[in-house]
């Protein structure tokens, strides 16, 4: 029986008219290693991600998936929690506690397993992984393989009988990431878990893996054996190939009767026969110095642009030294790549080049300029530019079109100039098809192409790359390293971090290796590549009996006779006039299929529906009558009954949201998070009198998740927070006041009276702030404190609380003037991506 089998399986996320997956059908069987995939966007994590359907995404969806013979989606969450295992691409986002030995126990512990039980595994798991070293060590002092380890081996503590892996080796240095596959093939053959792992560097994992699955627009285009479907990617001509392990290339570019080899050991006894076949003097032959096809033309004349003297940083004032007497000088107009392990200070030295940090000694020089004098504004302003090694850190806005304008709002350029540049970018990033995209839902590959075109909207005289090729395909590396070239062509500078060492060793002028702080040896790429043993290319593994000089796949096909593929041209700009995707004038427009028009429904005008009246009961008469007989049977003594009543009373037809249906943990979740912010919001301004930012938030949690939702995050809000002002026989009030004008303005927005725009909802603010929480809390006052009420007190109490009931009231629409728009916009993207109550 298949572990799992898809039955054409299509997939479109909301709001998007192409599927993301097309009428996908494939079986895994058991004990199979599949590797999967596929250029960037091509749907490979969203099908990850539909083999478990907590991770699954929101969108519409047809055709079944069935684990074990039995539909996806009816097995419980534990069993497929226990079952089926999901290793992500970043360790941080996998990790939940804080020890290592805790990390181990997590996934147990919630299985509701036995403590003696829980020990074996762990202990198991520690052996197997060899994590006994570093098992009482907290995670945060974990390198980024031993956090990427630490998640696999608590997965494997759950004995899943599939493993699921999306990109794991991506942020991880080479020697790290060839461990960790090896740890995934011994885990495949030694304890029979079928694995499935999603990749971009195919060098390590098609050394282990049985079969390879390839991905193309959503659809599968070759599946087979790996050397089998890298034939057929090359008798496609397919761009894919260029991803394959330098082996199957070489091999793919030239002429030969033998089988293809696959791995490095196969690849050295498939080149000496070669070699002896076509009789070739290996010592004739030599390589230019530069293997990159456009190599930035210096002289040691060239002024030094980046220069690091002596540099010492640390983090903390009593921590250990993260960069000891680091000496780097970069040259004007050079492209220069640092390699190095995870945690030896490669990105610490970039946040020193870009100002973010300070050394404690040494000195960070940039064109000849000590740093520290360098104004923030002339350094970031056409002259320094920073892609970081996560690009959602340079996302604001909520469609990639928008984040390229807002990248160039505060340039002297009018709109028609603004436009033509977001165009140029565009195109040259490949990136015209993502435009109207949120960049949180683009792929890794597509985000990190999005943040590099915001990054070279600003044309850098310095650039500073992280892992800029991380989540990219072979293609667009070419195209990547083409765009550098033309930057390299106008005199800008670039110093790139990466564990690409293909990458560098193509296209990078000089490299240097990172190690314990400090620079260990650099050199041109050819002489740095060709001198080590582990930091090197799989060309030069290869072939360096033969030729120890070959360190890209180009200079072994070279002298076999063979044709290379030819990289992508440089991105041409667009001529001026020369139609571009968007309308007959060649102009990408700035808003297409989005808008700031926050009314969304709010025209139509809907009937309310049977949970809305239900609640209009319990509020407008249970809650009133519990408040009623709280004060006159229970004499005002028992208000945290009284309260807890009232929560229960507004819990219902808060519940009845969901109706028949199961609620998603997320949508509690996003409730819960509304609540504690306007928890947060009135205890942060408690020391202003009547100045509560809690009615804006009560008043948006109503206008976008309805008048219960509203009702409910008043009430419980206003609870909560009492426990902190404190609590007494005005609480009750409270919790009415102010879940009634949550539900208020749910009802009126559902009714098409109050839309979602800032001015009216300030507006609504303004009125119902003074007249319902003020207008029952003035009069609850007098009955609170007074046996025996009389008119003049009421008209007193409703005197000296006006002008206190006038500021709470301007306090929410001060806060709705900051807070509507954005948050309205993010609740909304919530509502839409993960499938919400509406």
């Amino acid at each position: 029986m298949a572990v799992f089998t898809i039955e054409n399986l299509s997939f479109t996320y909301p709001g998007e008219e192409k599927p993301a997956l097309r009428d996908i059908s494939l079986e895994i069987h058991p004990g199979e290693f599949v590797a999967l995939c596929g250029l960037s966007g091509c749907g490979k994590s969203t099908l990850m991600r539909q083999l478990k359907t907590v991770l699954a995404p929101h969108g519409q969806k047809r055709g079944r998936i069935l684990f074990e013979g039995t539909d996806l989606e009816e097995l419980d969450q534990r069993t497929q929690a226990s079952r089926i295992g999901f290793v992500l691409q970043s360790p941080e986002n996998q990790i939940v506690t804080d020890k290592v030995w805790h990390e181990l126990a997590f996934g147990l512990e919630s299985l509701g397993l036995e403590t003696p039980v829980i020990r074996s595994r762990v202990a198991e798991m520690a052996g197997f992984f060899g994590i006994s070293g570093w098992f009482h060590k907290n995670v945060t002092e974990l390198s980024g393989g031993q956090k990427q380890l630490l998640n696999l081996a608590s997965v494997m503590a759950m004995q899943p009988s599939v493993l699921l892996l999306d990109e794991p080796t991506s942020q991880l240095d080479p020697i790290a990431a060839e461990e960790f596959v090896a740890i995934l093939g011994k885990i495949n053959r030694e304890l029979g878990t079928t694995v499935i792992v999603s990749e971009h560097r195919l060098e390590e994992v098609l050394t282990v893996a049985d079969r390879l699955v390839v991905m193309d627009k959503g659809q599968i285009i070759a599946d087979g054996k790996p050397r089998e479907t890298g034939k057929q990617l090359k008798d496609r001509n397919h761009r894919l190939f260029l991803s394959m392990p330098a082996p199957m290339q070489i091999y793919g570019s030239v002429e030969s009767q033998q089988p293809c080899p696959l791995t490095v050991r196969e690849g050295r006894k498939w080149l000496d026969t070669e070699i002896e076949t076509r009789k070739i003097d290996t010592e004739k032959i030599t390589f230019d110095d530069t293997p990159g096809s456009c190599k930035a033309k210096l002289s040691a004349e060239n002024d030094i642009c980046i220069e690091l003297d002596q540099v010492w940083f640390r983090y903390e004032k009593e921590g250990e030294d993260i960069l000891k007497g680091l000496s780097l000088r970069v040259r004007k107009g050079e492209f220069y790549a640092i390699l190095g392990s995870n945690g030896v200070g490669k990105t610490t030295a970039m946040s020193l080049i870009s100002g973010l940090n300070t050394p404690y000694r040494g000195k960070v020089k940039l064109n000849g300029k000590d740093l520290a004098k360098i104004p923030d504004q002339e350094r970031f302003t056409n002259f320094l530019s920073v892609l970081p090694q996560n690009p959602q850190a340079l996302f604001v806005k909520k469609t990639v079109r928008e984040d390229l304008m807002e990248m160039l709002s505060g340039k002297a350029f009018n709109k028609e100039e603004k436009l033509l540049r977001a165009q140029k970018i565009a195109r040259a990033c490949h990136i015209e098809e993502l435009l109207d995209r949120h960049p949180y839902d683009l792929s890794g590959g597509e985000q990190q192409r999005a943040a590099l075109a915001k990054v070279l909207l600003l044309e850098p005289k310095i650039l500073l790359l992280d892992e800029p090729t991380k989540g990219m395909d072979g293609e667009f590396k070419q195209i990547l390293a083409s765009i550098l070239y033309g930057l390299l062509d106008q005199g800008t500078t670039i110093l790139m971090i990466s564990h690409d060492i293909e990458f560098c060793a193509r296209y990078a002028g000089r490299c240097g290796l990172f190690f314990d702080g400090m620079l260990v040896s650099e050199g041109e790429a050819r002489k740095f590549f060709s001198g080590n043993s582990f930091y090197t290319t799989a060309t030069n593994r290869m072939a360096r009996n033969q030729f120890p000089e070959a360190i890209i796949p180009a200079d072994v096909i070279g002298v076999l006779g063979g044709l290379p593929p030819q990289p992508a041209p440089p991105a041409a700009p667009p001529q001026a006039g020369e139609p571009e995707k968007g309308d007959s004038t060649g102009h990408l427009p700035l808003h297409r299929g989005g808008s700031d028009n926050l009314s969304g429904p709010s025209g139509l005008k809907r009937k309310l529906s049977p949970r809305t009246k239900a609640a209009m009961v319990m509020i407008f008469i249970a809650i009133p009558v519990t408040i009623f007989l709280g004060i006159w049977l229970l004499d005002d003594r028992k208000y945290y009954f009284i309260s807890l009543l009232i929560l229960l009373e507004t819990m219902l037809p808060f519940v009845l949201v969901f109706e028949s249906r199961k609620p998603q943990a997320r949508e509690l979740v996003v409730i819960a998070v509304l609540c504690a912010i306007a928890i947060v919001a009135r205890s942060a301004f408690f020391m202003v009198p009547s100045f509560k930012p809690m009615a804006a938030i009560v008043i948006i949690a109503a206008v976008c998740f309805g008048g219960e939702a509203g009702f409910f995050v008043g009430a419980l809000s206003m609870f909560v927070s009492n426990m902190l002002m404190g609590q007494g026989p005005w609480t009750p009030w409270q919790m009415f006041c102010m879940g009634l004008i949550g539900f208020l303005a749910g009802v009126l927005f559902q009714k098409g009276v109050l839309p979602r725009k800032t001015l009216p909802l300030c507006i609504y603010a303004m009125i119902a702030v003074p007249v319902i929480y003020g207008g029952l809390m003035n009069p609850a006052s007098v009955l609170i404190y007074q046996p025996e009420p009389t008119w003049q007190m009421f008209a007193s109490a409703y005197a000296l609380g006006m002008p206190f009931d006038l500021i709470h009231g301007a306090s929410a629409v001060v806060f709705l003037l900051f807070l509507a728009k954005p948050m309205i916009e993010k609740m909304d993207r919530i509502k839409l991506k993960y499938g919400l109550i509406q």
